[in-house]
């Protein structure tokens, strides 16, 4: 892998790494999250991509920025990584709230993607989801990383991977215990208010849309409601996979990353 690199964008240090080369490719990943969350994936796409990952505002070993988070501070981070990259324009794959960031910025600076990719990410909640979601938030704030760690493992991951690589499980543990509380809750807060579902419809670039089948919070029925609105989407519902598909499925997520980012387009509309 890579150099890990520097770079302040205002007041904020981001920590991003760029390895492999090929067509131009920004990866985001999720709340309470790390750009080594991407490593699997990118180990499987860097022959074919120059791929950027970093570290979110507030996580990993970018800046613990204090106070309240908006979803185009990310969004602003991510596209000034971008230029200093040289990406012009560039593929984008976002999970989680890497999702919600890249459909933001996919509605704000279309011109500068390619290609757009939504992993597990979220649009159109109903009441009942946006209730739950704002209870999570709430039980973040009154407890601590650990709980919340606790509580969400068996949303993120089978039962089954967890039994079979508890050394992935240990690392997991450790860095959502390296998290600070106020961060990681500043970053939820644009998690769980967040909703595009309304203007996906102008997102005018190809789209590929994938959510695991057990996946609780990032359903299949938002995944579809997605492909439904954004023109000419593709849609893979991954079987048997919950929340946390980098982890778990690189090699499925990997390929069908490359497969679609390299498809020619058949038409142009």
């Amino acid at each position: 892998m890579a150099e890990v690199q520097r770079h302040a964008v205002g007041d904020v240090t981001l920590n991003y790494r760029i390895d492999g080369s090929g067509e131009p490719l920004v990866c985001i990943h999720g709340v309470g999250s790390y750009l080594e969350a991407w490593s699997g994936v990118v180990e499987l796409l860097k022959e074919s991509f120059t791929v950027l990952t970093f570290d979110l505002r507030g996580h990993g070993h970018s800046s613990r920025v204090k106070g309240r988070y908006e979803i185009d501070d990310f969004v602003n981070e991510a596209l000034a990584l971008a230029d200093k990259a040289g990406f012009s324009t560039f593929n984008l794959a976002g999970f989680s709230l890497g999702g919600l960031i890249a459909q933001r910025l996919a509605l704000t600076h279309l011109g500068r993607l390619r290609k757009l990719v939504l992993l597990s990410t979220v649009a159109g909640r109903t009441p009942e989801e946006r209730a739950r979601v704002l209870e999570r938030l709430a039980a973040l704030r009154a407890g601590t990383p650990a709980d919340h760690h606790n509580a969400s493992l068996s949303r993120w991951l089978t039962e089954e991977f967890q039994e079979k690589n508890p050394e992935v499980i240990a690392r997991l543990r450790q860095r959502d215990a390296e998290n600070d509380p106020d961060c990681y809750a500043a970053a939820y807060r644009v998690l769980a208010e967040t909703d595009f579902g309304g203007f996906l419809d102008q997102i005018r670039c190809p789209t590929l849309i994938a959510t695991g089948e057990d996946d609780d919070g990032s359903n299949p029925r938002m995944a579809r409601y997605m492909h439904e609105r954004i023109p000419g989407s593709e849609l893979s519902i991954l079987p048997g996979l919950r929340h946390s598909i980098l982890i778990e499925a690189p090699l499925i997520v990997a390929d069908l990353m490359r497969r679609f980012l390299t498809a020619r387009e058949a038409k142009h509309g």
